[in-house]
């Protein structure tokens, strides 16, 4: 379980960035602009909230998660070896 935490934090979350900001982005005036074309506002701000969503709760979430087994582990670990 801690192992698929690591991989969404660091495989998927990036390639969620990098798609995500290929598909809206666009050259102006010969300048390359990411993450400012979409074909709706509608759109644009559910990608942008799922993209707080997805890059702030997720890593956390898993952080979370990682450091409750630590303890969790740590406390039967301890009380087992008291006993």
């Amino acid at each position: 379980m801690v192992f698929v935490a690591i991989v969404t934090t660091w495989i998927v979350l990036p390639a969620y960035l990098i798609s995500f900001g290929s598909v809206s982005t666009v050259i102006i005036e010969g300048t390359c602009m990411p993450w400012v074309v979409y074909s709706s506002s509608a759109l644009q701000n559910a990608m942008v909230s799922l993209s707080a969503v997805i890059l702030y709760f997720a890593p956390l979430t898993a952080m979370l998660f990682c450091y409750s087994r630590i303890v969790y582990a740590l406390r039967h670990k301890v009380t087992d070896e008291l006993w």
